[in-house]
């Protein structure tokens, strides 16, 4: 349907000779933001290797706004309006912060929630034009963090894949990305959140799927899983 802006579908994924995926589904509705849990190894992060492409899946199917893009390659679901900001940030750390940003630049296609230009990047992260002209490497964690998600956005997309993106940062620069995670929700772009921490989640998340060695064990919206008060720590491993 038009209205879901990603549909995993009975996804089956391997790494080698390793089943590590089991007919995960996941759909994630249009301006909406999908919180997906679940403890290391679940299949968070291989899920969102399927979604872009990296790792291309042994069954099910994958579409974006309708279109099927199942097995396609990442430049062609990212030309479809996807964008990852991976787990550990992975910026190119002998680039300067204003050359990260323009080498992800691509014009929009179809209706995107926001133009993304440097200068709206900047506005969004002002800290990333005082560094423009820094190497990437020099940034703090927090700082490539931001540039992480800047550059994701430079893409334009319409559905945002975040991996991770609070792990090894100080609370107070937790917060400042949960806070930009809000307000993208707010201009309407759909997002996947892919946390470890459940409480980050549900603090913003429409809906919640949680994966448990590679199969999906709680689908819900998630005030209804706040309402019914759901002991989810066998889930997570959160005791």
């Amino acid at each position: 349907m038009a209205s879901e802006a990603l549909v995993l579908e009975g996804i089956d994924a391997f790494y080698g000779d390793s089943h590590v995926l089991h007919e995960v589904s996941l759909r994630l509705g249009q301006g909406r933001l999908l919180g997906l849990l679940g403890r290391n190894g679940a299949g968070k992060s291989t899920s969102m290797s399927v979604t872009v492409g990296l790792l291309p899946p042994r069954g099910g199917t994958v579409a974006v706004f309708g279109h099927p893009l199942t097995g396609r390659t990442p430049e062609t679901i990212a030309a479809h309006g996807v964008a990852l900001v991976p787990q550990g940030r992975r910026v190119f750390r002998s680039l300067t912060v204003r050359e990260n940003l323009v080498v992800a630049a691509r014009r929009a296609r179809g209706a995107v929630p926001a133009p993304w230009t440097l200068e709206t990047v900047a506005e969004l992260f002002p800290l990333l034009r005082e560094r423009r002209d820094q190497l990437a490497a020099s940034l703090s964690g927090g700082e490539q963090q931001m540039l992480a998600i800047g550059r994701a956005l430079m893409s334009n997309p319409r559905v945002l894949l975040m991996d991770e993106p609070s792990e090894g940062l100080a609370p107070q620069i937790v917060a400042e990305v949960m806070t930009t995670i809000r307000r993208l929700k707010a201009q309407g772009l759909s997002i996947v959140l892919v946390e470890q921490n459940p409480k980050l989640v549900f603090d913003v998340a429409d809906d919640i799927v949680i994966l448990n060695s590679g199969r999906v064990v709680v689908d819900a919206p998630a005030d209804e899983l706040r309402r019914s008060g759901a002991d989810l720590r066998h889930h997570l491993g959160v005791y």
